[in-house]
């Protein structure tokens, strides 16, 4: 079942439900991938709403309601990688596969009976474009002892390893993880590790859409004319999971806007809420700042990537807070910082079709690599 010299399609939404993230990339033999087009499918308004609701369990959910969620997000994905397909003027025989993340909506790695639940119909989504496509990626690591995430750092070790440089990717989405590439990592993968840090932009984005009614706070402006509240910032530093030992790996299920009310309320004096905003831009800034320093070998060069790229106010403090580490984007290093995780699960999916590992345990915590996923083929009329 080798996906052989094809074309790939990654397909990505993260905790902040803003977009689908398509990518059509190509794996050459012998270099690095080549981004060949891209496309961002908004979610329809409706839909998103419905996931973030499902996500921080504001109200509960039916069987029946659950299952159209599912057909919906996989039409929501169909159409992403149709239409990079067509920005690409590619047809469904030149693609070996897609890989789709899906939309996660309960992250439970530490639970009795561990698991992650994504959405998206991946037999609708190869119905629809005519195309093999892995799935479910993370509960194969999950079974294994694993806590299915982060996945992305054997493909960040396969694009940005170096053997006399050390190295940090930083990935900020909704939640932000990151991957250690200590020189040592360009030959041998256990030398790699990686963690969710926490939030990322997922608590400055819920909160700007309560009081602002945006759904991001574009370049952290709004962040930028508020004040930290160092109260509030002690408390928000002073949760268990940052002091958690890795392996280890987070999401909408903890940091949500129920914790933060909790965290706020719990105050003698709540602040404004222009200075709550600057409070978590720094609280993600600071967090991911202290886990670099636990982690890292200390010389090493920060990659950053995501969404939290385009958030200029949180740049500027991790600049502040990683000091003397350069600080870099990993456009600097051939990949847009937009679509790191979009080819990743390219990557992971031809990795799959052709029976090579995806996850790393030294990342994951679990017991051995396996392929990730599943694979759902095809179906075409002969």
């Amino acid at each position: 079942m080798d996906s052989g010299p094809g074309l790939h399609i990654g397909l990505m939404s993260g905790t902040s439900v803003d977009a689908a993230d398509a990518a059509l990339v190509e794996f050459p033999a012998d270099g690095p991938p080549r981004l060949l087009a891209t496309h961002a499918e908004p979610p329809p308004a409706a839909l998103r709403e419905d996931l973030l609701h499902l996500s921080q369990q504001v109200a509960g959910v039916s069987l029946a309601k659950f299952g159209e969620l599912d057909q919906r997000v996989g039409a929501w994905f169909a159409d992403a990688a149709q239409a990079v397909m067509r920005k690409a003027d590619v047809s469904a025989g030149a693609v070996a596969a897609i890989g789709s993340h899906g939309q996660t909506i309960r992250h439970e790695p530490e639970a009795p009976l561990p698991f992650s639940l994504q959405l998206g119909a991946a037999s609708l989504i190869a119905a629809r474009t005519g195309c093999r496509v892995v799935a479910d990626f993370r509960n194969s690591d999950m079974a294994i002892g694993g806590q299915g995430a982060p996945l992305v750092p054997a493909f960040h070790r396969s694009v940005f390893a170096d053997s006399q440089q050390a190295r940090i990717v930083v990935n900020i989405g909704g939640i932000a993880n990151l991957t250690i590439l200590p020189t040592a990592a360009i030959h041998d993968l256990d030398a790699v590790t990686g963690l969710d840090t926490g939030p990322g932009n997922a608590l400055m984005d819920a909160w700007v859409a309560i009081h602002l009614g945006r759904r991001l706070d574009d370049d952290g402006r709004w962040a930028a004319s508020g004040r930290v509240d160092a109260p509030l910032l002690a408390q928000l530093m002073n949760d268990p999971y940052l002091r958690r030992p890795a392996p280890k790996s987070t999401g909408r299920e903890h940091f949500n806007l129920d914790w933060l009310r909790a965290q706020i309320d719990s105050l003698h004096a709540p602040p404004d809420p222009v200075n709550v905003q600057a409070t978590l831009c720094e609280f993600t800034a600071c967090s991911i700042a202290q886990a670099v320093a636990h982690h890292g070998p200390g010389d090493e060069r920060v990659l950053l990537c995501g969404g939290g790229v385009r958030n200029a106010e949180l740049k500027r403090r991790l600049v502040d807070r990683l000091a003397p580490r350069d600080l870099v984007s990993t456009a600097d290093y051939g990949l847009d910082p937009d679509w790191v995780e979009a080819v990743a699960f390219a990557w992971l999916a031809k990795r799959t079709v052709n029976g090579q590992s995806g996850n790393l345990p030294s990342v994951t915590g679990a017991r051995f690599p396996v392929p990730l996923g599943a694979v759902h083929e095809a179906r075409v009329r002969a």
